[in-house]
């Protein structure tokens, strides 16, 4: 198995003729986890190949850091990136100082790798096509970032797997939960209208609800890609859960369900939402979600932290830093008489 064939199965080389010509056989290797057994990598674990990683990252940031313009030579470029190659080197010390920090299963830092790939890749692809570049220089670089970045994919999937943040099929999965100072049936019925997440799901453009259980839903996706799909409600206990999965033929598959549990006491409502996920373009919409503070894990714990907000204060603080504007933006305090669930 060449470079070319361990990139475009793991994933980095999605959009390629042949990762496209077939998605089958590649959603196949990645639920399996056959790839990681067939390189061997499952025999030395995802922990050790982590390490390893790990060694890697901070050996190939301090000689970014230290010698840059050997590294631009190498890679086909020119002395005047120094700079920017200097701060690749920092990224990269970075994330190996994440990996060290991560415990027995540095989930977090692995993916930053990851990241970390699909941004050199980006910055070769545009030195590339520059007539002052060295493109065997490039193409030499670029092999290289390919090699490494599919072990350093393979061992995040891995792991995600091994702390139950992906499913066997690689599905992303996620657990939130957070404490509601408000009764299980007023955070049951603000959320069954489903018009009203918009109002914290900051993600979501407009949800139009068509019918008893179904709706379609219009979000922002990666770069400021609109994606859309329709979902259905496969089970509903009032003031307790309701459960949803997307439909064939939407831009996301998704799944999961909200809980809605008495806190001991009656000092509120524990929220718990559990989510799977598979992000538009695969592997590569999710470094691009994560690239841009878009990942599904963050997503949710902003949006449970708005709802407690909307809910306990009538308002969500902003700050200048969101994308979504500056300010405070008002909303009224659920009124479950006044907002009954859609039937």
């Amino acid at each position: 198995m060449n470079v070319r064939e361990l990139a475009e199965n793991t994933g980095l080389l999605q959009g390629s003729p042949r990762a496209s010509s077939a998605p089958s056989r590649v959603s196949r290797a990645l639920s399996s986890g056959e790839l990681w057994q067939q390189t061997g990598l499952d025999t030395v674990g995802a922990e050790r190949v982590a390490r390893g990683l790990g060694w890697f990252s901070i050996g190939l940031g301090l000689a970014e850091l230290l010698t840059p313009s050997l590294v631009a030579r190498l890679c086909g470029g020119r002395a005047r990136y120094t700079g920017l190659i200097r701060l690749y080197g920092l990224r990269e010390i970075a994330s190996g100082l994440m990996i060290f920090s991560g415990g027995r299963r540095p989930v977090q830092g692995v993916w930053s790798r990851v990241a970390g790939d699909a941004m050199d890749l980006a910055t070769l692809a545009a030195s590339a096509v520059s007539p002052r570049t060295n493109k065997a220089g490039v193409l030499f670089a670029a092999s290289n970032v390919l090699a490494v970045g599919a072990v350093d994919l393979m061992c995040a999937q891995e792991l995600s797997r091994e702390v139950g943040q992906m499913t066997p099929e690689g599905a992303v999965r996620v657990k939130r939960t957070i404490v509601i100072r408000r009764s299980a049936e007023e955070v049951y019925a603000f959320w069954r209208n489903f018009e009203n997440l918009p109002q914290f799901m900051y993600h979501l453009e407009s949800i139009r609800v068509f019918g008893p259980t179904r709706s379609h839903w219009v979000a922002k996706g990666p770069g400021g890609k609109r994606v859309e799909w329709d979902s259905e409600v496969t089970e509903d206990r009032p003031n307790e859960l309701i459960g949803w999965r997307t439909l064939p033929g939407s831009d996301i598959e998704s799944s999961g369900t909200v809980h809605f549990q008495k806190s001991p006491g009656g000092r509120g409502t524990i929220v718990r939402v559990e989510l799977e996920y598979r992000p538009p373009a695969g592997m590569a919409g999710r470094v691009a979600a994560a690239l841009m503070n878009r990942a599904p894990e963050q997503q949710v714990s902003d949006d449970l932290r708005r709802l407690k907000q909307v809910l306990e204060t009538g308002e969500v603080v902003r700050s200048d830093a969101t994308p979504e504007g500056s300010g405070q933006v008002m909303q009224r305090p659920a009124q479950p008489m006044s907002m009954g669930a859609n039937t």
